[in-house]
Parts: structure tokens; sequence; C-alpha cells
């Protein structure tokens, strides 16, 4: 099973999208519009904690494949 990671190749601000669209073998356009799109009505603050989160919490691409 593949592990979620954040990606250092496909990223904007720390790569957690994009390694989320990889995970889910998508494209990372739909993931960041998806995220953007649920991101105003759910008032900011939850996705922004989470996203946050994910910063920390997640390992780069580069560190998992070292191991």
């Amino acid at each position: 099973m593949k592990k979620v990671t954040r990606s250092t190749h496909d990223r904007k601000i720390a790569g957690v999208l994009g390694g989320l669209s990889e995970w889910l073998g998508i494209h990372s356009s739909v993931v960041r519009v998806l995220f953007i799109l649920f991101l105003f009505p759910s008032g900011m603050f939850p996705l922004v904690i989470s996203y946050g989160l994910l910063m920390f919490v997640l390992s780069n691409e580069e560190d998992v494949l070292i191991e």
C-alpha cells in the first residue's frame, strides 16, 4: 500500500496537496481546485488547520524513498 507523503516535485506551498494527488492518482490541479472550492464554504478554519497539521505530520517524499 502506498504511503501518503508530501511531494517534493509538485509543490506550491508545502507539497501536501501534490502528495495527496499522487496518492489518489489524480491530477494535482483537480485537488487544488477542490481544496479552494471547499475552503470558502467551510469557513476556511478547518481546512487551513488541517493543511497546517499535515505539513508537520506527513514526511517528505525523499525521506520515504531513502528508507
